[in-house]
């Protein structure tokens, strides 16, 4: 079974066991993350859209690093303009550790509505009017 799974505009695609270089998460190593999926395919079939609305790509941050140098040249003929430039990308690099449905949302808690001030007004007055009328 694979999965398609997306993180910072980017798709990867992964297995159960999988190491896979992400761009970097700012989280620390062993920690545990989750990456919403956009397909899954088994022996079953594939699954898209709706059908993988719960399910979620578990990983296990194992490192995190930066790639090799590249090196970005700028260059203008017969005008003396040259820029030589490095870059290092950073990155983080997961081990999935399991693919499917994710934890179940905590149920919101909804506060107790109170009476609002109009309808506390309203009440002394109608009992005064019963009042009147015994």
């Amino acid at each position: 079974m694979y999965a398609i799974f997306e993180n910072g505009g980017k798709q990867y695609k992964a297995s159960v066991g999988d190491l896979v270089k992400l761009e970097k998460l700012g989280k620390k190593v062993g920690e545990t993350v989750e990456f919403p999926v956009i397909m899954t395919a088994d022996d079953k079939g594939v699954q898209v859209g709706g059908e993988v609305s719960g399910v979620k790509v578990t990983a296990e941050i194992v490192s995190e690093g930066k790639d090799k140098k590249i090196i970005v040249f700028k260059y203008k003929p017969k005008k003396n303009e040259r820029k030589k430039q490095g870059h290092r990308q950073p990155y983080t690099m997961v081990k999935v550790t399991a693919i499917g449905a994710g934890e179940a949302p905590a149920p919101k808690k909804t506060a107790a509505k109170k009476p609002t001030a109009k309808k506390l007004a309203a009440e002394p007055a109608a009992t005064a009017v019963e009042a009147k009328a015994e």
